[in-house]
């Protein structure tokens, strides 16, 4: 009956996906069926570390994530959790023989949350971004390349820039909650009362940049992964691009949405340029 338990558990991690990220649970739908449920298990281990250091304010969040990084590492090692979403998640980590490298700088990323609240250097965003981002794209490339390290290493640096620029449309367009919420601010020289055009600008050339590596990478995903991970490029590209056209202000003063019905055209136009080989 163990198989009972890993289909109830990956339930539990498609579910988290869905719920908490509509976006990126209907960029899952669009890879190849042998790979969606690999990716809800790392989005659900991902969004649950994400909720401890972010959401669970009444609680001890330190011993929450001490907690929660005692029992990843338990779960690896035993080959089963209680916890469905680790049990999930090391299923993946184990099938598909993920570095465990990419698991321990994903949790210290996320243990930085804890008590860091301003990042004043590029090394320190960088290293931020690397484990709290880049690495989940690793984790998501060892998926898709299933098994073919060749392919692994030749997409590696592509698939940490795709991480970091999402990572970074995300804290641009939190860019307000964090500050006010969480009392945190991600990007070096970075002045909320002072957040000017220069600003802005600088770090949209960054992102902007990953974008471009980014894209690179995609066009020699193995075909399985391709359509997904192009659809959700095109999608935060969207975000970017609107987010662009936004004066500082604007952006402090409100979270930028795709809305609905722009999406569903994303997606038909990343179909449409994935079917004559355009991207």
């Amino acid at each position: 009956m163990i198989q009972l338990f890993h289909k109830v558990a990956d339930a539990c991690s498609a579910v988290v996906t869905r719920q908490y990220s509509t976006s990126f649970s209907s960029a899952i739908r669009l890879l190849h069926t042998d790979l969606q449920q690999p990716i809800y298990n790392i989005y659900g281990f991902v969004r649950l570390a994400d909720e401890i250091v972010d959401s669970f304010h009444d609680f001890d969040k330190q011993e929450l994530l001490s907690r929660f990084d005692r029992d990843t590492w338990l779960a690896i090692k035993e080959g089963i959790s209680l916890n469905p979403i680790l049990h999930s998640f090391q299923q993946v980590v184990n099938a598909y023989q993920i570095p465990h490298e990419l698991v321990k700088a994903f949790l210290k990323s996320m243990a930085l949350d804890l008590h860091k609240t301003d990042y004043a250097t590029v090394h320190e965003l960088n290293d931020y971004v690397y484990g709290s981002a880049e690495v989940v794209g690793l984790m998501c490339l060892s998926v898709f390349c299933e098994g073919n390290q060749q392919k692994y290493q030749q997409l590696k640096s592509s698939a940490q820039s795709l991480g970091a620029a999402f990572q970074k449309i995300n804290f641009l367009r939190d860019i307000q909650s964090d500050f006010s919420n969480l009392h945190r601010t991600y990007f070096p020289d970075f002045d909320f009362y002072h957040f000017d055009d220069v600003c802005k600008s600088k770090i949209e050339a960054g992102i902007e940049s990953d974008f471009v590596k980014a894209l690179d990478g995609i066009r020699l995903l193995p075909w399985k992964a391709r359509f997904g991970v192009y659809t959700a490029y095109r999608y935060y590209h969207s975000l970017f691009l609107k987010i662009k056209r936004l004066q500082p202000q604007k952006v402090l003063e409100s979270r930028v949405r795709v809305p609905d019905y722009r999406k569903i055209m994303i997606i038909l136009g990343a179909k449409m340029r994935y079917s004559f080989n355009m991207i």
